[in-house]
């Protein structure tokens, strides 16, 4: 999977202060069909915009010629502020849609979040008319509280593994089932949370979808 991009490392103006930020634009001429941001896991367990299912994520839809911004929330990394349990990172999220929209007016908006990420960006991002399609990446649906999904009928894709330890199988499928709109569930055999050794199962079920959705899409 090639790259093709201008990479900028910068700081967004959130409710906390500033959030650390790393936006991709691609390089290939036109205009896209979509700007995405790619949420990250738990940062009190270590979660960044660097970790891995976080940047193959990114990395997937720059291969599409898809502009990508990640952020850390407030308190990790380079980020102002200190962690709230979900609540204002849900203003975090807002703060890197606004710039996303700012920067690709007039495009419209995917969210895609890894775990901790997936349940604080996709309630944004069901909210928030500028997102059309949502990802949602190792939803931790064993203990946490996600009926929000209920109500919005937005394009969801989920990718989940197999044997992921937060999210259990015949869980994600209940609650995916049960959600309005049009919704994909893609289950990786023999996977956990992280998506260790079938990171590249992940990659081709977000390429994929995107490029189902949208056939102008094509690999660089």
């Amino acid at each position: 999977m090639r790259i093709a991009h201008d990479s900028q490392n910068l700081f967004l103006n959130g409710p906390a202060g500033r959030l650390e930020a790393i936006l991709w634009s691609p390089t290939r001429s036109g205009t896209p069909p979509l700007a995405a941001l790619v949420c990250h896991p738990h940062p009190l367990f270590g979660g960044t915009m660097h970790n891995k299912v976080v940047y193959n994520a990114a990395k997937t839809m720059d291969a599409l010629g898809i502009p990508t911004l990640r952020f850390n929330f407030r308190g990790a990394g380079l980020s102002a502020g200190e962690h709230d349990k979900g609540r204002g990172e849900q203003g975090d999220v807002l703060a890197a849609l606004d710039f996303l929209a700012a920067q690709f007016p007039g495009i419209s908006l995917l969210l895609a979040g890894f775990s901790f990420g997936s349940v604080v960006g996709l309630r944004m991002g069901c909210r928030d008319a500028r997102v059309t399609e949502l990802i949602g990446i190792g939803l931790p649906v064993n203990g946490t509280d996600v009926s929000f999904l209920r109500d919005c009928p937005k394009p969801k894709l989920f990718v989940h593994g197999a044997n992921d330890q937060f999210g259990e199988r015949g869980k994600v499928g209940e609650v995916v089932g049960a959600l309005p709109g049009d919704n994909q569930l893609v289950i990786v055999e023999d996977a956990d949370h992280f998506f260790a050794g079938h990171i590249d199962e992940f990659n081709a079920a977000i390429s994929a979808w995107l490029q189902e959705r949208h056939p102008a899409l094509q690999p660089l």
